[in-house]
């Protein structure tokens, strides 16, 4: 998985804050959904790694039961952002196991939920 995280980080587009961060969500039919995180002018025209992935996967039919794992990469040491880790408490599981890498290698690994503590989500409607 090393490997995979950091041949994609070469597919960022990260010119305005040279911050590449590249993501793999697996499905539990062994699918591999990438995504890189696309810097624009405007940040919140942009989008994240992780939502890059995430989305992707949606696109082709893919619904939060069918995902496995996600593997995150950056030039250090990241967990996702509030944006992604609303989109993520919509559209995963709550165990699902987050791996998160650093060009040295793995760093740490969490579930979504330690990532999410008191999250509101579809139970709360």
């Amino acid at each position: 998985m090393i490997e995979d995280l950091k041949k994609l980080l070469d597919n960022s587009k990260s010119k305005y804050y040279n911050f590449r961060v590249s993501a793999i969500l697996l499905t539990k039919d062994g699918n591999k959904f990438k995504g890189v995180n696309v810097e624009t002018s405007s940040p919140n025209a942009g989008i994240c790694a992780e939502r890059n992935a995430l989305y992707s996967a949606i696109s082709n039919g893919y619904n939060k039961e069918d995902f496995f794992e996600l593997h995150i990469m950056a030039d250090k040491p990241v967990t996702p952002c509030f944006v992604c880790r609303r989109a993520l408490v919509d559209y995963l599981n709550k165990e699902t196991k987050i791996y998160i890498y650093s060009l040295n290698g793995l760093e740490n690994i969490y579930t979504l939920d330690q990532l999410t503590p008191y999250s509101f989500s579809e139970e709360n409607l």
